[in-house]
């Protein structure tokens, strides 16, 4: 179905006049294919078209596609933007990770001339039916509450992005409760996930759609200009379908990726901890299939961040994570698509126990240590301001030769 070398052999022509021809360049053939399954999800949405086993087949065959064709980073572009940190009047490397971040945005874009100007966040919002296994401090009504906060622009991470420069983008894609405040996107799959300890949390075809409507808005933030995104999440109980799909995914015991969230007692963190016990006993998943592990023990929010994810990879746009739970839908992602941890950043390594387990596993090395356990992105955010510092000495900065000095080397 697609072709094996990165170009389109056997990928369909979407009715497009035989545009899709061998050497069709690349982004343009994933563009396609997104918007092609974006058109079938709006069917199944609109009550045209029934899901089901064939629909599940259909999302998962084309996820396959899509991912198989991601490149990874621009190794050229990487290059020319050390060469460039090299000239200019200053240390060689003296930014630290900052160089590397940005060098990595190069490579993401294609070229050494990056422009972060317009950021986004895109704050994934759904409720998880564990809630009621008593493993938050809260019920789920908070969800649809902070949501709506959201759109009003009055929760934390709105202030915080207001002084980095960056727009808050709420989507609810399964909030169990009706939002009525404008500036939340409806995208919802579902008005919250089942229970996990008793069912699977999701279907597949319900796991699949929300990752693709991951992919869509990503392609939708590329089109409106948006130049950097970062993920953050909303929902009462998602700390523990994290958790649970670290462990999984990192073949960790529950008791090695867990903590305490929003705040659990003692008491509570071991209910949470044998509810998560019993969830991966009772569905087995398998971690070389990050779909059926998503669908077991998930949330939507979970799933449409490991779709921004793959998105950002698809449409070349620099991902920033958050803290475990952004963490844990890029373990997904990456198991989905290896080449996705090119194109994605990490701020910041958070309270949650999986943090540095999961980091380590996607090869991301965070820029701040701050003991941060907040959610909605804001961990996220707080590295928008330090990277443009860090374009300014990238764009702005004099190099050795225009102040007539000799230029440091690379002594290693």
């Amino acid at each position: 179905m697609c072709g094996e070398n990165g170009d389109s052999a056997g990928v369909p022509d979407w009715g497009t006049g035989g545009f899709l021809k061998k050497g069709v360049a690349r982004e343009q053939l994933l563009r396609l294919n997104a918007v092609k399954i974006g058109a079938e999800l709006d069917k199944i949405t609109e009550g045209k078209q029934p899901g089901g086993k064939r629909m599940e087949q259909y999302y998962r065959q084309q996820l396959e596609c899509l991912c198989k064709n991601v490149r990874t980073a621009d190794e050229a572009a990487k290059e020319a933007s050390r060469r460039r940190w090299d000239g200019i009047a200053k240390p060689i490397g003296g930014l630290g990770l900052l160089e590397d971040m940005i060098t990595r945005i190069a490579g993401i874009r294609g070229t050494e001339e990056i422009s972060l100007d317009r950021k986004g966040v895109v704050i994934f919002c759904a409720d998880n039916g564990v809630a009621e296994e008593g493993v938050t401090q809260t019920d789920s009504s908070v969800t649809a509450v902070v949501t709506e906060n959201f759109a009003k622009g009055i929760a934390s991470v709105n202030r915080m992005a207001f002084v980095a420069g960056a727009d808050v983008m709420p989507i609810d894609i399964g909030v169990a409760g009706e939002i009525r405040e404008p500036g939340v996107q409806i995208l919802k799959i579902a008005p919250g996930t089942a229970n996990l300890r008793r069912e699977k949390a999701m279907t597949q075809e319900q796991a699949l759609t929300a990752i693709h409507t991951g992919i869509r808005i990503a392609g939708s933030m590329k089109d409106a200009g948006y130049e950097i995104l970062a993920v953050g999440e909303m929902g009462i109980g998602n700390t523990t379908t994290g958790s649970a799909i670290a462990s999984v995914m990192l073949k960790e015991e529950a008791e090695t990726v867990t903590g305490r969230g929003a705040g659990l007692s003692t008491e509570g963190l071991q209910r949470k901890l044998q509810v998560i016990r019993d969830a991966i006993r009772l569905h087995q998943p398998d971690p070389e299939d990050p779909v059926a592990v998503l669908a077991a023990l998930g949330g939507f929010d979970i799933a449409g961040m490991c779709g921004l994810m793959l998105g950002g990879a698809i449409y070349r746009i620099p991902i920033v994570l958050d803290g475990m739970i952004s963490l844990s839908a890029a373990l997904l992602a990456q198991k989905l698509c290896p080449a996705v941890t090119d194109y994605l950043l990490a701020s910041h390594v958070g309270r949650e126990p999986a943090c540095g387990l999961a980091l380590r596993r996607l090869g991301l090395e965070p820029l701040i240590h701050g003991r941060l356990a907040l959610g909605e992105g804001t961990g996220a955010v707080m590295l928008f301001p330090l990277l443009d510092m860090a374009e300014a000495v990238y764009r702005q900065n004099s190099t050795f030769s225009d102040i007539r000095i000799e230029a440091y080397e690379r002594l290693d």
